[in-house]
């Protein structure tokens, strides 16, 4: 069984994320990324369902050149080989266009399982697997908190907010997973160094038959047209109750601001 996961290189949380100020589009080569913490999770999925039979687990990633890392995380956990899209033309792609741009990889490499985590730290949109499903014509199984692969069959258990629910299909298919699936390990030692020996392939728009002008800001459905840095956090009101009209102050400012 061939199984791909879609990994996603998002800017660093905790580093100084910002926008392009030529196209507003979010500055992903001038600060540090890493591989989407929600997509270690189909990592984890995919290890999985590998170590459990006969599987071959591929990282598939879209983005400039620093995007390598988000493969290279995935092949020191244990996959066994990587794709990187990487294209000029690619650049302000939105989810339309980078759905179009898994599905033809995907073909490609003619995967049984396609795994996606729930959304990408950056953008939170979620939409993607279902683009990609409906592009390659199969069945999706989406946002399992748990998953089991029983020969074609794939099984998963879906938690709402009062109930689950358990959808299963048959490969190919496209799934994903929630932050609840499983707990992705670290790489080890060993896993590091044989990432480093591992096949990683780098294809273009060309080699997936994609013309340019079908992606890229100028295809895009969306455009962010202004971008305002978040004012700096105002210091708080203080309350003294030196005289015992404190509880009185506090009312007039709880009602003046509408808390109550």
């Amino acid at each position: 069984m061939k199984i791909v996961v879609c990994a996603k290189f998002v800017p660093d949380a905790t580093a100084d994320r910002r926008f392009r100020p030529e196209d507003n589009t979010v500055d992903r080569a001038g600060v540090d990324g890493l591989l989407s913490e929600l997509d270690e999770y189909a990592v984890e999925t995919a290890l999985t369902v590998k170590e459990a039979g006969d599987a071959e687990v591929t990282v598939l990633t879209v983005g400039p050149e620093q995007a390598a890392d988000a493969v290279k995380k995935g092949l020191q956990m244990g996959a066994d080989a990587g794709v990187h899209v990487i294209d000029d033309a690619i650049h302000g792609s939105d989810a339309v266009a980078t759905s179009l741009i898994l599905s033809k990889a995907l073909a490609k490499l003619e995967a049984d399982l396609v795994v996606f985590g729930m959304g990408s730290t950056d953008g939170s949109m979620g939409v993607v697997p279902a683009m990609v499903s409906e592009r390659l014509g199969l069945p999706a199984v989406t946002l399992g908190s748990e998953v089991t692969v029983d020969g074609q069959t794939v099984r998963i258990r879906r938690d709402g907010d009062t109930a689950s629910d358990t959808i299963e299909g048959t490969l190919p298919l496209v799934l994903s997973v929630s932050d609840q699936a499983n707990e992705p390990r670290y790489p080890s030692f060993k896993g590091i160094m044989a990432a480093k020996k591992k096949p990683v392939q780098t294809w273009s728009l060309a080699d997936l038959e994609i013309s340019p002008d079908q992606v890229g800001g100028s295809s895009a459905w969306t455009e962010v047209v202004e971008v305002t840095a978040r004012p700096p956090r105002s210091a708080g009101t203080i309350v003294a109750d030196e005289d015992g009209s404190g509880a009185a102050q506090l009312v007039e400012f709880l009602s003046t601001n509408k808390f109550l």
